[in-house]
């Protein structure tokens, strides 16, 4: 079994202090940013999150936690102690636990108020 003795790539933790954010675009909004002239894209503020409008259209931001977690990788050389030769291997820079699901929101209507989180509510009855 050959493949047992390669040494594999490098994996290296080395993260870089930008935090990250994925954002989850809808299709229609895609097609657009995708398309020759990609409109310009707005961020708003709300009553209760953020909002994102191109043109006509508006998107709340909301933020959903994944139970994976998602890691970024970049490409790099770095020299390994045993040989001191640059090798090719893969730097983790982040691990990204919530991603921002961005919900249609009519035109003519405000986003709905959040109502907190039920510890929150439950706290402010004592």
């Amino acid at each position: 079994m050959s493949s047992q003795n390669s040494p594999g790539i490098p994996l290296f933790h080395a993260p870089d202090g930008i935090g990250y954010r994925l954002i989850e675009l809808p299709p229609e909004l895609l097609e657009v940013l995708e398309s020759a002239n990609p409109p310009e894209l707005r961020l708003e503020a709300s009553a209760s999150s953020a909002v994102l409008k191109c043109g006509t259209q508006s998107w709340g931001l909301r933020q959903k936690n994944t139970s994976n977690a998602l890691i970024l990788l970049k490409p790099c050389e770095m020299a390994v102690a045993s040989t001191q030769i640059p090798q090719t291997g893969l730097k983790a820079v982040a691990t990204i636990h919530d991603t921002i699901e961005l919900v249609a929101e009519p035109a003519d209507k405000p986003a709905p108020v959040a109502k907190g989180k039920w510890h929150e509510r439950f706290a402010k009855g004592r």
